[in-house]
C-alpha cells in the first residue's frame, strides 16, 4: 500500500477559508455504498431516526496561536508561539518561530497579563511555564491567543475575530484542542433540534485534537507510519449507551474521524470499554471496525491519514469515485469545506 495511491490533484479554488453560513447549509455529499447523492447538512435530519446514535467531540479548541516578545538586554525580537499539548512535565510544549530567538530561561511576553518562562528547548520545540493558571490561564490566552487555522488556511489569510467563533463547534465543553474536529462544525441548534425531534440520540466523547493531525506522511509504504498521540476519554456512560445502540440493532455514527479513532480505540475487545489516556491508532484498508456503521466526515488532505480511514471504511475504489464526483461538483474541501456521509455496505 504506497503513500502515492492516496494522492489526488485538488484545485486550489476548491479549499474554503471561510464556512457556510448558517453552518448546516454545507452541502453533504451521501455515498451509500455506490449510490451517490447530492444533499447539504440540514437534511440529515430525513436520513436518520430512531435507533441512530451520533456521536460527537465535544473539545474545546484553544487559541493556541500567540505572538510575543523576549527582550535581551536593550535588544527585543518577536516570537511567534503555537501550543501544542499540555506537557507530562508541567505547562506546554510549543512550536516557536524563529525557534533560534529563545534560549532556556527566558520569558516570552504575550501581553500585559501572560508570559511564559522558557522551561526547556528542544531541537524543533519548546516547553513554556506561563505565569497564570486555571481560569486566569483560560481568560488571558482568549484575549491574547488566535486560533490555530490549518497551515492550508493560514496560509491564504491571518486568524481573526470571526475564526473564534467559526473554529469551535457549538457543543464544545473540555478544553484542549489545538485543531478542531470539524466534521461537527456543521451542527447548530436548529439541526440539533430537529434531529432530537426525529428520536436521533447523542453520546459525547472528549478528543483534544493535536496540531499532529497535520503532519504528513513521508513514508512511500503506508503501513510503516507512526501516528502522532492524542488525549482521549470515552465515559462509562458513553461507553453502555454505544454498546445498547449496537445490541438493539441501531446505527453507530461517529461525527468526524476523531471521534470514530476514539470510539474503535475503546472498542478493541469488540465492545466499547470507558477509555481515558492518548490513542496513536492509525487506521488504514484492511482496518477491522468494531463499532462504526458510518461516518460524517469533511473532504480531506491528498496523502493523509485521513483519506486512509475513509479508504478503510468504504474501500478505495468507492472513495476514489466520491473524491471525484465532489471535485467536479465543486464540494469546498478541508477543515471549512462541505461534508459528507458516508455509508459503506456491510
Amino acid at each position: 500500500m504506497k503513500l502515492s495511491d492516496f494522492d489526488f490533484p485538488l484545485p486550489e479554488e476548491l479549499i474554503a477559508t471561510r464556512p457556510a453560513r448558517p453552518r448546516s447549509s454545507a452541502r453533504l455529499l451521501v455515498a451509500e455504498g455506490d449510490t451517490l447523492r447530492d444533499l447539504v447538512v440540514r437534511d440529515l435530519a430525513g436520513l436518520l431516526g430512531p435507533g441512530d446514535r451520533l456521536v460527537l467531540n465535544n473539545t474545546r479548541v484553544i487559541p493556541a496561536r500567540l505572538f510575543g516578545t523576549r527582550t535581551r538586554g536593550e535588544a527585543v525580537a518577536r516570537v511567534e508561539v503555537t501550543l501544542l499539548e499540555p506537557a507530562a512535565t508541567g505547562g506546554w510544549r510549543a512550536l516557536a518561530k524563529p525557534l533560534r530567538k529563545v534560549k532556556e530561561g527566558e520569558v516570552i511576553a504575550f501581553s500585559d497579563d501572560l508570559s511564559a518562562r522558557v522551561a526547556e528547548k528542544g531541537e524543533t520545540d519548546l516547553r513554556l511555564e506561563f505565569n497564570q493558571t486555571g481560569e486566569a490561564f483560560d481568560a488571558a490566552l482568549a484575549t491574547a491567543g488566535a486560533m490555530p487555522l490549518p497551515p492550508y488556511i493560514a496560509a491564504k489569510r491571518a486568524a481573526d475575530e470571526q475564526d473564534k467563533d467559526d473554529y469551535q463547534t457549538v457543543f464544545a465543553r473540555h478544553t484542549g484542542a489545538v485543531a478542531a474536529p470539524t466534521a461537527s462544525l456543521h451542527f447548530d441548534a436548529d439541526l440539533l433540534a430537529a434531529l432530537r425531534a426525529k428520536g436521533v440520540q447523542f453520546t459525547e466523547v472528549t478528543l483534544h485534537v493535536g496540531a499532529g493531525t497535520f503532519l504528513p506522511v513521508k513514508v512511500e509504504d503506508v503501513t510503516t507510519h507512526r501516528m502522532h498521540a492524542e488525549w482521549g476519554q470515552v465515559t462509562p456512560q458513553a461507553a453502555a449507551e454505544i454498546n445498547a445502540t449496537r445490541e438493539a440493532g441501531g446505527r453507530v455514527i461517529p461525527v468526524g474521524t476523531t471521534a470514530l479513532r476514539l470510539i474503535e480505540s475503546a472498542a478493541r475487545s469488540g465492545r466499547v470499554e470507558p477509555w481515558e489516556g492518548p490513542t496513536d491508532i492509525f487506521i488504514y484498508p484492511g482496518f477491522a471496525f468494531h463499532v462504526t456503521d458510518a461516518l460524517m466526515t469533511n473532504f480531506h488532505l491528498p496523502r493523509s491519514t485521513l483519506l486512509m480511514l475513509v479508504a478503510a471504511l468504504m474501500g478505495k475504489g468507492r472513495m476514489d469515485r466520491v473524491y471525484e464526483h465532489a471535485i467536479h461538483n465543486g464540494y469546498r474541501f478541508f477543515s471549512y469545506g462541505d461534508a459528507s456521509l458516508l455509508i459503506p455496505t456491510r
